[in-house]
């Protein structure tokens, strides 16, 4: 795999000693970065653990953070961040509504806050809605919220962790009841509804632009590897515990379900995101919608990592009516816990960070970072895409034509099995033999042939290939989550 060395600007070199250490799981690390992009550290109040767990920026360009302690906090145009709300009960989301106020994702509640005199700080700290149960179990964390375009509010509720009274099934993750491990919205009205279940640690939701809801749920029990998953009303994403608060399930009927059972009508993801290869504890997902300000990655999702302390893309195919698509890493370096990812106007990419709990290979316990383009145009995978005899895989760049043979791209396949054990390896992991690989007219698009198989995770690495001016991507290996086939 080809890598080049890189230092964010405004990170101290000294992390990238430090970093190595934390996470034994992890492997030592080689940077990675796309050729243009850069790591800027945004000043955060001095003493103060700034763990930014919320983060959005609303139409004026504003920045507003909540912090895991329960503060929220607000940046105009650059200057010092100013005290907006303070009190919260370690929020883990934020959104800047349409009329000006403030939600916060608080552990007991979705709460509203108003700025009724217009100085600056929140007068009203307003109950949208706490209709689910709250434990005050440290692992009930409250994710969200997003707003879709009915007005809609929707959020994602943690399962405990060995709380009293917990139904686990043996594993990590438990639920004493009240929606513990669902998917809920509130509507204008204010009538609450949960209306998904079956999710572990769902720690980032996300609205696509043509508006429909997504979440990212985390390794663990009962989750192989994290994974992308479309939400919708009615479906079971796979951990069984949450059963217990759906109508026709008992806590005996669900402690006697086998695997097989469960897994007759779980939902798969749109893509599977490898543990630790990309991921170990992924966040929200937030579409580029930057009209190329960002580089030539419109229209795909960027993700960042707690653990990791890094960010990855991914991109969606609908085939046959089911979302499928690709996995990437993108960019490391950064100072800690990557939990929050928003763009601003400008085209940046705001991170909000934090190292609470688990660490991060960061080595840092909070911050607030954000990536920066200055316009050149990298040279890496852009895209992979399935087609009726096998895969596109397009780069940013004109591919030189002598470096191309059916050497060119290695494959594997493999899949990850349901269980109810925390984490699961690749599974039937073997070679696939590519039986072309031709370019084509646009000079930068490989047409990959070989045998394909539905249900399945493909493996690429294109290490050997460079761009027509002789540079190579800065990370060669991609993931493709092949749910259905184009054809029959």
């Amino acid at each position: 795999m080809a890598f080049k060395i890189h230092i964010a600007k405004g990170v101290c070199t000294g992390l990238l000693i430090a970093s190595f250490c934390l996470v034994n799981e992890i492997q030592a690390q080689i940077r990675y970065a796309p050729e243009g992009y850069s790591i800027v550290t945004v000043d955060t109040p001095e003493d103060l653990r700034f763990s930014a767990t919320g983060l959005d920026i609303d139409s004026e360009g504003t920045v507003w953070v909540a912090t895991r302690l329960g503060d929220v906090w607000r940046q105009e145009n650059g200057r010092d961040w100013k005290l907006f709300a303070t009190g919260l009960h370690e929020p883990a989301g934020l959104l800047c509504d349409d009329d000006g106020t403030i939600l916060v994702a608080q552990k007991p509640e979705l709460t509203r806050l108003v700025d009724l005199d217009r100085d600056g700080v929140a007068d009203e700290y307003v109950q949208v809605t706490s209709e689910f149960d709250f434990h005050d179990n440290y692992h009930e964390y409250h994710y969200g919220p997003i707003k879709d375009a009915s007005g809609v509010y929707h959020g994602l509720l943690n399962l405990d962790h060995q709380a009293q009274g917990t139904l686990n099934l043996g594993g990590a993750m438990g639920s004493v009841g009240g929606y513990r491990g669902w998917a809920y919205r509130v509507f204008p009205d204010g009538t609450f509804d949960a209306y998904a279940v079956g999710l572990r640690s769902a720690a980032g939701i996300g609205i696509s632009p043509w508006g429909e809801i997504f979440c990212i749920d985390n390794q663990g029990d009962w989750v192989a590897t994290s994974k992308l998953h479309l939400l919708e009303p009615g479906k079971f994403y796979g951990h069984p515990v949450s059963l217990r608060d759906r109508e026709g399930y008992s806590l005996e009927l669900i402690n006697a379900g086998k695997e097989e059972d469960f897994d007759r009508f779980r939902e798969t993801p749109a893509i599977w995101i490898p543990h630790v290869e990309v991921a170990n504890s992924p966040s929200n997902p937030e579409w580029d919608v930057t009209g190329g300000t960002f580089g030539p990655f419109e229209g795909q999702i960027f993700v960042g990592d707690q653990t990791m302390s890094n960010l990855f893309r991914m991109s969606l195919q609908k085939v046959k009516g089911v979302y499928q698509g690709m996995v990437i890493n993108f960019m490391d370096g950064f100072q800690s816990g990557n939990i929050r990812l928003r763009f601003d106007q400008k085209g940046s990419l705001w991170v909000g960070q934090t190292g609470r709990g688990w660490k991060s290979k960061g080595g840092k316990l909070y911050g607030v970072q954000k990536v920066v383009w200055d316009g050149t145009n990298p040279f890496e995978i852009l895209d992979i895409k399935l087609t009726d005899t096998g895969f596109n895989i397009t780069f940013t760049e004109d591919l030189d034509q002598t470096q191309i043979d059916v050497g060119t791209v290695s494959v594997q396949k493999f899949h990850y099995p349901y269980t109810r054990n925390y984490g699961a390896p690749k599974t039937e992991l073997e070679p696939v033999g590519v039986q072309s690989v031709n370019l084509l007219v646009d000079g930068r698009t490989l047409a990959v042939k070989l045998p394909l198989t539905a249900g399945k995770v493909y493996e690429f690495d294109i290490n050997r290939l460079q761009s027509l001016s002789g540079r190579r991507v800065s990370v060669s290996k991609a993931f493709y989550t092949l749910n259905e086939l184009v054809y029959p």
